[in-house]
């Protein structure tokens, strides 16, 4: 497990049903794009299906939590990058970072902190990870220093401002 990506990355195009009438992304719709990165890259990298699990053993996760800033609009049409890492996890939870930026990522767009329980569809309740997934998830966090999404965010944003000169 030592071999897998700790941050995973993806590709998207801003497509207009999700934009605004100024041609910017809509700010719903971030999530959308957040969401459906991390399904996919799950897939890609760690062979993780959350539906087919969800199907298969009756557990999955749901989202609990979410802190989004806007920092510079995606635009129509425009190819941007997202990337997302596993920040911290304990036995029934995941803190997910997710970031969005240009397609030479010299800018970022958003940023992401979301939340997720491991649940089990059957009995409705939350679920302690497998021993499996713990080992995963040991393998690829990459815990942040900073202790809040704002704190969080002012790190990246001095970072990006200084990478931007």
């Amino acid at each position: 497990m030592s071999n897998l990506p700790k941050v995973l990355a993806s590709e998207a195009k801003i497509r207009f049903p999700d934009c605004d009438p100024f041609n910017h992304l809509n700010n719903g719709s971030y999530m959308d794009y957040f969401m459906n990165h991390r399904d996919d890259v799950l897939i890609e990298n760690y062979n993780i299906d959350i539906y087919k699990m969800a199907l298969k053993i009756g557990k999955s996760w749901v989202s609990s939590t979410n802190q989004i800033a806007y920092l510079k609009p995606a635009l129509l049409s425009e190819k941007v990058i997202i990337e997302s890492k596993v920040i911290a996890f304990t036995n029934s939870e995941l803190q997910v970072e997710m970031c969005m930026y240009n397609k030479d990522k010299s800018h970022l767009k958003a940023m992401l902190w979301s939340g997720f329980v491991h649940y089990n569809l059957k009995n409705q309740k939350r679920e302690t990870h497998s021993e499996d997934l713990m080992q995963l998830f040991k393998s690829v966090v990459i815990p942040v220093k900073e202790h809040t999404f704002e704190e969080r965010l002012k790190e990246i944003k001095s970072f990006n401002l200084t990478k931007e000169v």
